[in-house]
């Protein structure tokens, strides 16, 4: 059985396929993640990415077998292996298409990687949460980039000392996810978000994606107002500005649209 299911199109989906081990991942789903989000980042055909999962675990962390071997690597092996999943995340958080994650069950540990390190979560409201690392004499390090970014330091400081459990609920009220729903409604939603996407320019959203990077978290000076003020000028200029503004001025749908 794949590890991953992928399917192509204007908006692209990559379903973890190991419900048999609650989707956790190990250094062959985490190289297969890698590829598909490198991939379908280059397409210019997807206009947006669906992170999925199959049975009732949207992913438990780390595959037990994975972290069996890993309790004999040394320091070398521990940091090769550590660069692996850092890098998967970063691949994930950088990649030029927005991502949505559909959270259809339970996320622990590493997995709270991957949800944060999309642009977008929506959760079925039976989803707990939890990161479990302090629990096993550990610490999410590789992850805490991303949760820390999408859940904000001061929910952080609790969660990742307490290594509580919390729900889908809370996980709306610190900002983790972006929308709640019941499992018979999560498609619908994560269907009005792609479609979103789908409907505004390639272009732009490409740059919007890069230009968060860019602004978040920094001191705004000199330096980032003229970066911001060359961003505007530019993207006037650019065939799909230039195409938006007429269209919206023109009252008729953009090229992208039509």
């Amino acid at each position: 059985m794949a590890t991953l299911k992928i399917e192509t199109g204007a908006v692209a989906t990559v379903t973890l396929n190991r419900p048999e081990v609650r989707n956790a991942f190990n250094d062959e789903v985490i190289a297969e993640l890698t590829a598909a989000f490198t991939q379908l980042g280059r397409d210019s055909q997807v206009r947006a990415i669906v992170l999925a999962a199959e049975g009732p675990a949207f992913c438990a962390g780390a595959d037990l077998n994975w972290m069996r071997r890993m309790a004999d690597y040394g320091h070398a092996e521990n940091l090769a292996d550590a660069a692996q999943l850092a890098g998967m995340l970063h691949t994930i958080y950088t990649c030029p298409k927005p991502t949505v994650a559909r959270i259809q069950g339970d996320v622990y540990a590493g997995g709270m990687g991957l949800v944060a390190a999309c642009d977008m979560a929506v959760s079925v409201d039976t989803a707990n949460y939890c990161l479990s690392e302090v629990k096993l004499g550990l610490y999410p390090a590789t992850i805490s980039p991303y949760v820390i970014r999408a859940m904000g330091a001061r929910a952080a400081h609790r969660y990742f000392l307490t290594a509580e459990r919390f729900d889908a609920a809370e996980a709306l009220r610190i900002g983790f996810v972006h929308a709640v729903t019941r499992a018979d409604q999560l498609d619908d939603k994560v269907g009005e978000i792609t479609q979103a996407l789908v409907n505004a320019s390639p272009n732009a959203v490409a740059e919007c994606k890069a230009l968060l990077h860019d602004v978040a978290g920094k001191e705004i000076d000199s330096a980032l107002i003229a970066r911001t003020v060359e961003g505007i000028a530019n993207i006037r200029a650019s065939s799909e500005g230039k195409e938006g503004v007429q269209s919206f001025l023109q009252k008729r749908k953009p090229s992208w649209l039509a």
